[in-house]
């Protein structure tokens, strides 16, 4: 029998992720991408997948899958409540889900997407090189949706590691910490923009997606300076527009932006930033720019 999973349901939203599609900026096409990497690299790695193997990114909870053919998987990313035809199931843990069972996440408590990959991957169609949904341009596979078969992958060579319980750290519930590296634009605000970015607190609202967030708290103002050209834009970028608000961009972002940029957040804690929900908090805290000088002898 052919291994995979019925999709019975989805919650808010579920999509296939790996690790992107990155080198096609110049044809307008964006990374996209698992949100929180870090956690798909963890599961994957659990299973002795390679890093990029793809798995299912789940928004809040709400997935219901029927297996079939029997598979490993794990889950990582925001501890969701498993059951696995009604037994419960340890979140950070490597389990077995038999032929048949079926597989409910619950909300979890913390963060808000959880990672659930399987031994072997998901064998969905790659789009240049992909097999990552990108909500903003429309590539990669839809949105999950009850109906979707996904077919699982060969089991690769390696061995699942003997791990009872994974080594990781659930999401933050209370404030979260963000290092940011002020730039590029930082120049196009007020004098004391990035004092204010770096000593304020920044409240996640519901205007929240893969795309990225808009956070409310002190203004930052805008010198005047005229009108920035579009330009290309990164992961983790806050932009602000005339409102002062910024906007934190996360994996789907667009490629280009006409607003400046006073902040990137730090590429390590750039998973950290997708797992805060509504009503939390960040703090950004200065983070230098990596030297990016050619060592001599």
């Amino acid at each position: 029998m052919k291994r995979g999973l019925d999709v019975l349901d989805t919650g808010p939203l579920a999509t296939v992720q790996d690790l992107g599609r990155p080198g096609h900026a110049a044809l307008g096409v964006g990374v996209s991408g698992a949100a929180d990497p870090d956690s798909l690299k963890l599961a994957n790695r659990a299973l002795g997948n390679p890093e990029d193997a793809a798995a299912i990114e789940v928004t809040l909870g709400g997935l219901r899958v029927r297996c079939r053919g029997g598979v490993f998987a794990a889950v990582t990313g925001a501890p969701s409540p498993l059951t696995i035809g009604g037994r419960a199931e340890a979140p950070y843990s490597i389990f077995h889900i038999p032929d048949g069972a079926e597989l409910r996440m619950a909300v979890p408590p913390a963060g808000l997407r959880s990672y659930l990959a399987v031994r072997g991957g998901l064998a969905v169609a790659p789009v240049l090189g992909s097999r990552s949904t990108d909500t903003l341009a429309g590539l990669g596979p839809g949105p999950l949706k009850p109906g979707d078969l996904l077919h699982v992958g060969p089991p690769p060579r390696r061995a699942v590691p003997p791990l009872d319980v994974l080594p990781v750290r659930p999401p933050r519930t209370g404030d979260i910490g963000l290092r940011a590296i002020p730039g590029p634009r930082d120049d196009w605000f007020a004098p004391t923009a990035l004092t204010t970015l770096f000593t304020s607190a920044y409240t996640v609202t519901s205007e929240i997606d893969r795309v990225g967030m808009r956070l409310d708290g002190p203004r930052l103002t805008h010198a005047e300076r005229g009108e920035l050209p579009s330009e290309g834009t990164v992961t983790g970028a806050l932009q602000v527009p005339p409102s002062g608000r910024p906007v934190l961009f996360l994996a789907d972002h667009p490629l280009t932006g006409g607003y400046p940029v006073i902040a990137v957040v730090a590429s390590a804690h750039v998973g950290r930033a997708a797992q805060a929900r509504p009503g939390q908090r960040l703090r950004f805290q200065p983070h230098p720019a990596p030297d990016l000088r050619e060592e001599r002898p």
